[in-house]
């Protein structure tokens, strides 16, 4: 009996042998993948933990200098973070911020340059379209229209449309296109929720332009006869 199980214990082993022979490699090769792979996400989540503790620390800096109105102080900690946390929502955060400081105090031009940049270089789409939508009206402002509308006719995010829209709109009233105004008014309108404030401050729009959204038709005009009218009939 315990010849038959010295006879099995080799046997196995010799099959142990011949499998880690002919699998050993690649089974290392796989561990050593597996094992650099949890090596390496734990450097990238640590990584990203200094990522986002240094960003915060330079957006702290940069809301500061805005609050303080310190406009060479905020230049120069804006150009630190997008230079090295340009991929971080801080650095959205803080261009967008930048960009508020700039305008209130009459920098058209850096607040411009600050818009530009979170639409461009923001992987966040949200950032984006809140840059695209600033960036139209200090175009608008400088009478820029085309500029301004290119800013309004890509594509933006579901929450975003209607907001897009409403801004388009003014643009082509200062234009005097009253007709496209109207076309983008009611796209606006549409897409908002009927709950949600803004929808009011749209159809006020609306009926300055002879249009009752609630209706869809236009405020004063003549009806037109029904079969059943005189005047048919006649």
């Amino acid at each position: 009996m315990s010849q038959h199980l010295d006879l099995e214990e080799q046997e196995q082993l010799e099959e142990l042998k011949h499998f880690w022979k002919q699998y050993g490699n690649l089974i290392s090769w796989l561990l050593i993948v597996v094992m650099g792979s949890y090596a390496g996400w734990n450097a990238y989540q640590y990584w990203q933990r200094s990522q986002a503790a240094q960003s915060s620390a330079m957006y702290d800096e940069v809301e500061r200098a805005a609050l303080d109105s310190d406009t060479s102080k905020l230049d120069r900690a804006l150009a630190d973070m997008k230079d090295k946390f340009a991929s971080t929502s801080y650095a959205q955060q803080a261009a967008l911020l930048a960009a508020k400081t700039y305008h209130d105090r009459g920098n058209a031009d850096a607040a411009k340059a600050a818009l530009t940049w979170v639409a461009d270089k923001s992987s966040d789409q949200g950032y984006q379209a809140i840059a695209r939508l600033r960036l139209a009206g200090e175009l608008a402002q400088a009478q820029a229209y085309d500029e301004a509308a290119k800013q309004l006719t890509g594509p933006f995010p579901k929450e975003f449309v209607p907001l897009a829209a409403d801004r388009l709109g003014d643009i082509y009233l200062l234009q005097g296109k009253k007709a496209e105004a109207r076309a983008e008014f009611e796209k606006a309108y549409k897409a908002f929720e009927d709950q949600v404030d803004y929808r009011r401050l749209v159809e006020v729009k609306l009926n300055a332009l002879g249009v009752d959204p609630k209706s869809t038709t236009t405020v004063g005009a003549t009806p037109a006869p029904s079969a059943s009218s005189p005047e048919i009939k006649k």
